[in-house]
């Protein structure tokens, strides 16, 4: 039976993992629960799974993966404020289900440093596509990874176009259901480029060799293209509590915990280009990553702030990405100590707010 630690536990990814458990009991214990502030809901979660050792807030997460032996820590807290919490599971030494890709974004060489072969168990679809479609081959034989993308909302449109979409529009994901920033960021497929960089660091691949591809049905979660021309793909309805009971216990699969496919009715599925002009977020994205440092934290932070002054009505759509590339090119790298992560994170903000300040 492994001790499973949630972190985020009230949140989208903690609530479906937490249903993951209670429907395999035999399989899991939950030793530890952490949410953001929702102490109220985390209570009742520790009340109904028996749960002693309890958390609210980063700092004290971080003293719960510190103090509370477990197996496997699923880190599910939203935003780049996962990146300690994230550091102090891989020193623990517990297997890492990493659904916080902001750990990554911000601190990419910190995390992997500290992190063992395997620590790192992805729980983002894609990358769990990846991981599981990789079992196929070998490193060396892997050519390129393709990661898929629906498209968001505004798949099809013209540039020209966009530029006087409301923030409702942004947010009317044809697939997902998520929170305010990750829903726009796949409206602009800024979360599709954080995904590359995400990528590019767990799995050890050059950005030359991955790319992105549109398939607006999401069935096909992403695939691995190997060195004698084989393909292999990982489809599956889209639902999370897959890639969660696979991060939960690595490399085993948990039986019906996701629906399969109905292979007895007719069904099309789509690929096609990514329309890099209407949608540069995804190549911006591999050149930051490129650069490195301090840039993909700066690119997200940025990124956040614009998202949210959108929101606001401050900016408009096409502003949201104009401005990230502003404060990505005025950055002037100071090291990737952990120091060094946070202090650009709010330079970046504070650096976003005088180009927003000055966008309409």
């Amino acid at each position: 039976m492994r001790r499973v630690i949630i972190l985020g536990s009230t949140g989208s990814i903690g609530t479906q993992a937490l249903d993951v458990i209670a429907a395999n009991s035999d399989l899991f214990e939950v030793v530890g629960l952490a949410a953001g502030s929702n102490r109220a809901a985390m209570m009742a979660q520790a009340a109904s799974f028996g749960v002693e050792h309890t958390a609210v807030g980063v700092d004290e997460a971080c003293e719960l993966v510190r103090d509370v032996p477990a197996d496997v820590i699923l880190n599910g807290i939203t935003g780049s404020v996962g990146l300690a919490p994230t550091l102090a599971a891989l020193k623990s030494g517990a297997i890492l289900a990493l659904a916080n890709k902001e750990s990554l974004i911000v601190g990419g060489d910190l995390v992997t440093a500290l992190a063992s072969p395997g620590q790192i168990v992805p729980v983002d679809s894609e990358h769990s596509a990846i991981a599981q479609a990789l079992r196929s081959g070998k490193p060396s034989e892997v050519r390129r990874l393709v990661l898929t993308a629906s498209g968001g909302p505004f798949r099809g449109r013209t540039r020209e176009s966009l530029r006087e979409v409301t923030p409702g529009e942004a947010l009317a994901h044809p697939t997902w259901n998520m929170g305010l920033v990750v829903t726009t960021n796949s409206a602009t497929l800024v979360n599709k480029g954080l995904e590359v960089i995400e990528a590019h660091i767990l799995f050890d691949v050059p950005y030359d060799r991955i790319d992105v591809t549109v398939h607006p049905q999401s069935i096909v979660h992403s695939m691995v293209e190997f060195s004698d021309g084989s393909t292999i793909a990982q489809a599956s309805p889209p639902d999370m509590r897959l890639p969660i009971s696979l991060g939960l216990d690595w490399p085993n699969r948990i039986a019906g915990v996701g629906s399969p496919l109905d292979w007895t009715t007719s069904s099309t599925w789509s690929f096609e280009p990514l329309d890099d002009e209407v949608f540069p977020a995804v190549t911006f994205a591999k050149q930051v990553g490129e650069a490195g440092s301090t840039f993909p934290a700066v690119f997200n932070a940025s990124n956040e702030q614009a998202v949210l002054a959108f929101h606001a009505g401050r900016i408009g759509y096409l502003d949201i990405l104009d401005t990230v590339r502003a404060v990505v090119d005025a950055h002037e790298p100071q090291g990737s100590s952990l120091e060094a992560v946070y202090a650009a994170e709010g330079w970046a903000r504070e650096h976003a707010e005088k180009v927003l300040a000055t966008a309409r």
